[in-house]
């Protein structure tokens, strides 16, 4: 159990009988009454955020998400196939639990498979950036380079990304997972 107090972000509880993700908070103190804490909650099952208000001081119990790596291998009839890097067992995971994450990992990618009390598959945690390679785009103009034009170029995993000018087919860039925007070039 934990305090509405100690709340910080990306921290998980288990509050009427939901597993949340605590996105943002704040300590509100007011004039009159008692001191309360707002906060936004993502649900780790659904997705969906909620906003919600607590008394200050309440009691909150702490979820326990285990996160292990785990190799994407390959697509079956709308599951995807997770392999366990240290013992090679092989988990599905429903097309609905990681529709956001697919614009991200590719076949062999390594990322963090989400587990609530070890049996309760939640979805994928990505990192804040990852590296993709350009599948297609239109070839750049020579002398574009002095502006912030941006083009369209499509990556391996079939995900959209506006990028500079100068990026090429077949070049490898770093792309921010939290709104899928162009970061720089992979070196």
């Amino acid at each position: 159990m934990i305090s509405t107090n100690e709340f910080k972000t990306g921290q998980t509880i288990v509050h009427e009988g939901n597993l949340y993700s605590v996105i943002e908070f704040m300590h509100v103190k007011p004039g009159k009454g008692a001191a309360f804490v707002r906060t936004k909650l993502r649900n780790l099952r659904t997705g969906s955020v909620t906003d919600y208000t607590f008394n200050a001081g309440t009691k909150i119990e702490r979820a326990q998400i285990d996160k292990i790596m785990m190799q994407y291998l390959y697509t079956e009839n709308n599951t995807y196939i997770f392999m366990n890097n240290e013992n090679y067992e092989q988990i599905e995971i429903p097309f609905a639990q990681v529709e956001r994450e697919l614009n991200y990992i590719f076949e062999g990618m390594s990322v963090e498979v989400m587990f609530y009390n070890n049996t309760e598959i939640l979805g994928v945690s990505l990192p804040d950036k990852v590296v993709l390679e350009v599948r297609e785009t239109v070839p750049g103009v020579k002398g574009d380079t002095k502006t912030n034009a941006m083009k369209d170029a499509i990556m391996q995993t079939g995900l959209l990304v506006k990028v500079p000018m100068f990026i090429e087919e077949g070049e490898k860039i770093i792309v921010n997972t939290n709104d899928g925007s162009y970061v720089s070039r992979d070196k």
